[in-house]
């Protein structure tokens, strides 16, 4: 990569919240920027507010997508893929919490479509973009980064036959498990990607002051209220760090709260659950129609996955 040639930074959930403080962010410290959010408005304010930060001469791109719908995820991640030659690094940020049980469009349950599915078709879809940025990039210099919650400690696990929790839905019990998800599938991901050069990191941002909340149920709201918040730009530091700081490209798989490693609970350090969730996520998305594309080796099986 030609040093006066811009990074590339994915990331979902650009409209409000953390993930447009990360964009504006990052977007002030020269890189190209491609946000992705599911409110036009709120989107097109956020957008505003991205070019007037960026540093001269730095792309800004905004995409406008659902991605608690896998069709909205694949047409996004061709967007991208027309608009940039790479990914240097992807931050999956959107998500959300519902008060009720919701199915979309497709026949997920809400939360864990936004919060799970999505970041696993979308990275899987923008591989091929990521291994371009890493055959020209130093190593551990491309990235994927999630964001979870303190919150997965309250989920043991996973009733495979019930994965989406249809039968036993509770806000709580569906954020939860989400969060879990998002630190099983970012260690499966470091340990199949590691031979491409590509590394992946995950956060908690702690309680943060935005409208994350806000279709959450009673109980969960009035919990949000009783813990002390931070400003978006307080959680968005460790994101930017995470995205750009060499000791972060070291160790894939972590996970990390308020710029430093964290101990994640016992539950997502379990290999084989998160191997488990992986072939899971993958064989429901291909019973929706949107199979593998089989790009990702595994290397104790020493197959394509």
């Amino acid at each position: 990569m030609s040093r006066h040639e811009p990074r590339v930074a994915v990331v979902t959930g650009a409209s409000a919240g953390i993930g447009k403080a990360t964009a504006v962010a990052l977007a002030a410290q020269g890189w190209r920027m491609i946000g992705i959010g599911r409110d036009a408005q709120r989107s097109a304010a956020a957008e505003d507010e991205i070019r007037k930060a960026a540093s001269p001469g730095a792309e800004v791109d905004f995409l406008h997508a659902d991605l608690a719908l896998m069709a909205e995820v694949v047409r996004a991640a061709a967007e991208i893929s027309a608009r940039a030659p790479r990914v240097d690094v992807l931050i999956n940020n959107a998500g959300g919490v519902r008060s009720e049980l919701v199915l979309t469009a497709e026949g997920n349950e809400a939360t864990f479509a936004a919060n799970h599915l999505a970041p696993f078709l979308l990275t899987r879809e923008l591989l091929p973009l990521l291994r371009a940025a890493a055959a020209r990039s130093a190593p551990g210099s491309v990235r994927v980064i999630g964001v979870s919650s303190s919150g997965h400690a309250y989920c043991p696990g996973f009733e495979w036959e019930d994965l989406q929790m249809l039968k036993r839905f509770s806000t709580g019990g569906a954020y939860c498990q989400a969060k879990l998800a998002n630190i099983l599938f970012t260690r499966e991901l470091a340990r199949r990607a590691a031979a491409d050069g590509i590394v992946a990191q995950v956060m908690h941002p702690g309680v943060v002051d935005s409208n994350f909340y806000s279709h959450a149920d009673a109980t969960m709201q009035a919990y949000i209220r009783t813990q002390d918040g931070v400003r978006p730009e307080h959680a968005a530091a460790t994101l930017v760090w995470l995205a750009s700081a060499p000791e972060c490209g070291e160790g894939s798989g972590r996970y990390f709260y308020d710029c430093a490693e964290a101990a994640p609970a016992p539950a997502a350090l379990d290999d084989a659950m998160a191997a488990r969730l992986w072939r899971e996520s993958e064989a429901l998305l291909e019973r929706m129609g949107f199979g593998p594309k089989r790009l990702i080796r595994d290397p104790l099986a020493n197959q394509i996955l």
